[in-house]
């Protein structure tokens, strides 16, 4: 694996999210993201572009977290945008990213929701 590694489809993207984060390179993440990216970590809060993508996955990294990777729910393309998801092996309720194809027709996140929680149903007496 390699940092210049770039994904050539949306669904990619998990794949080598979890790959550099398992070899504890934050540097790998952040190159996964546009320049202006967000993601909504931690939770509550944002993490806005690259560089502080790169800041964070730095901090979290040294606590060598293991990922494992999660199967894809159908990604859903529309010209050069793409919605990625999966459902959290951690119980986490699902994970759900905006990803957008770039001039060399790769694919870069621009928006990333690591952390998904539904709500528990309603149920009502009958």
């Amino acid at each position: 694996m390699s940092i210049d590694e770039k994904a050539q489809r949306p669904e990619d993207l998990t794949r080598l999210f979890v790959e550099r984060a398992n070899d504890g390179d934050a540097a790998g993440i952040a190159a996964l993201y546009e320049e202006q990216a967000v993601m909504a970590y931690p939770a509550g809060g944002e993490t806005v572009g690259r560089a502080g993508i790169r800041e964070l996955w730095e901090k979290v990294l040294t606590h060598a977290p293991h990922f494992e990777l999660e199967p894809p729910l159908p990604t859903l393309v529309g010209g050069d945008i793409a919605l990625t998801s999966t459902v959290a092996k951690d119980g986490t309720g699902a994970r759900a990213q905006v990803a957008r194809r770039q001039s060399d027709g790769t694919w870069l996140r621009l928006l990333d929701q690591p952390e998904l929680i539904a709500p528990a149903p309603e149920v009502s007496a009958t």
